[in-house]
């Protein structure tokens, strides 16, 4: 096997996932070795080390400002990915193929609204789902109306209360579930050319779920738009949230993995930058559409992962942490 597999592999065993906490290149060379198959010299480990922080996909990513490594956030997944790139400059990707540090720019805009979007479900006692798996790069361009980027799960007891328990078990027994389950979709720049689009996609890849949100990081600044879009809701019942998050607010936001990992007084920084705007409230539905889940999950392992968490957490009367990055 070669080294860098062996580091693809073994890396984020000892990487950090706070940039913060980032570990200094000796200490890592130090402790990777333990698993290496093979006497690699500390220069051949450090030229990895760097190469691989300059990869997307690898695990390894390095602090901007000092020294160190920690552990990279899960990758964007790339089919959904490509839509929102396409959305965003309204189908001309020619303008911008040759640009790659326009490209790199804006896949970090889209990183930071997703990890935001995380951060603030943590302080609202909602708790995510990404999926990703349904959005690889050789994912069937269907999947974007069957799955949402982010599920937003609202338990009825979290916390952990004991006296909850019994009544979670007896809800789950009488087919009542014990918690509400909204498909979101993800998207940066609300406009008239996309936004029927991104309605109706959300429309659809909810149609298993209790409700569905449309959740833009922009505002809605044209009222025609933002009636457009509320008269759509009004008819099919899907929510409309923005963030306030202009393009330059978005820039001057810490990395993904810092707002991800962001300590309460910054996580508290962060919020007050945001600007929430409820354009249309969601019509949740009473129940789950048990077939129609029952229908996406062989197309993605992922709902399988989904149902067992609930499961788990449902039986043990507490939202069992589901360990997941941006």
């Amino acid at each position: 096997m070669s080294l860098r597999k062996q580091l693809t592999d073994a890396l984020p065993d000892y990487l950090p996932a706070n940039p913060q906490e980032a570990i200094k290149g000796t200490e890592l060379i130090r402790l990777i070795r333990l698993k290496l198959d093979g006497n690699y010299s500390d220069a051949s480990l450090r030229y990895h080390f760097s190469i691989m922080s300059c990869d997307p996909t690898s695990p390894i990513a390095k602090v901007e400002k000092g020294q160190g490594y920690y552990r990279r956030t899960a990758p964007i997944p790339a089919l959904s990915t490509a839509q929102e790139l396409f959305s965003q400059y309204q189908g001309r990707l020619d303008d911008i193929q040759n640009d790659q540090g326009e490209v790199d720019h804006a896949m970090m805009r889209i990183r930071k609204f997703r990890a935001i979007v995380n951060k603030w479900c943590d302080v609202n006692g909602r708790f995510p789902f990404a999926f990703r798996e349904p959005f690889k790069a050789d994912a069937p361009i269907g999947n974007l109306w069957k799955f949402p980027e982010m599920l937003l799960v609202d338990w009825e007891s979290g916390d952990g209360d004991e006296e909850a328990v019994p009544l979670l078990k007896l809800k789950s027994q009488l087919g009542l579930p014990p918690f509400r389950l909204h498909a979101a979709r993800l998207r940066i720049l609300p406009s008239h050319d996309t936004y029927r689009e991104d309605f109706f996609q959300t429309l659809s890849a909810s149609v298993w779920a209790q409700g569905g949100e449309l959740v833009y990081a922009a505002p809605i600044e044209d009222e025609a738009l933002a009636e457009g879009i509320r008269r759509l809701s009004t008819s099919f019942g899907i929510g409309v949230t923005t963030f306030g998050l202009t393009a330059e607010i978005l820039d001057e936001l810490p990395r993904p993995a810092n707002i991800l990992n962001a300590h309460p007084r910054e996580t508290e920084a962060l919020m007050e930058k945001l600007d929430v705007t409820r354009v249309a409230a969601a019509k949740s539905r009473p129940h789950i559409d048990w077939a129609a889940l029952e229908a996406v999950r062989g197309d993605s392992a992922e709902v399988g992962t989904l149902l067992e968490w609930l499961s788990a957490s449902t039986e043990a009367g507490r939202v069992i942490p589901l360990d997941d990055g941006e």
